[in-house]
């Protein structure tokens, strides 16, 4: 039963992707006073609930994940909570970047190689996932 709901988490993740209107998670992390800061952000790419991307602007969050790489990601609707817990990181790889790159993007940024675009990466290590009412918890 757990492959299954795994197997279902992954795909609404999937589906609320860059391509979609309806991307929005929350990021926890920590901040450099050692408290929790919640924010919504984009999911960029993922490989079911393994990792998530996100783009978004240098600065702020990357201080906040150098000071603390510890983070939590929530994905919610009314049919599923998807709860994440695990480590962060920046990505400086140009060629990750580029990859991770959607068009919405241009918006905020001139393009891939702007230097005030970056790429984070979150890598799961436990889970607690309620989907189609059914529940799994576990580590990966």
């Amino acid at each position: 039963m757990s492959e299954e709901i795994i197997k279902r988490a992954a795909e609404i993740i999937t589906e609320r992707s860059a391509k979609n209107d309806h991307n929005f998670v929350t990021l926890a992390l920590m901040n450099i006073d050692g408290y929790p800061y919640t924010t919504t952000i984009s999911t960029s790419k993922s490989e079911g609930i393994k990792w998530l991307t996100f783009c978004t602007g240098t600065g702020k969050q990357a201080e906040k994940i150098n000071y603390c790489n510890k983070a939590s990601v929530c994905i919610n609707d009314d049919t599923y909570h998807i709860s994440l817990v695990g480590t962060i990181e920046e990505i400086t790889d140009p060629e990750i970047k580029k990859e991770m790159w959607y068009s919405n993007l241009s918006a905020h940024f001139t393009g891939y190689d702007d230097p005030n675009y970056c790429v984070l990466k979150f890598t799961t290590e436990r889970y607690s996932l309620f989907v189609d009412w059914n529940e799994a918890k576990g580590t990966l």
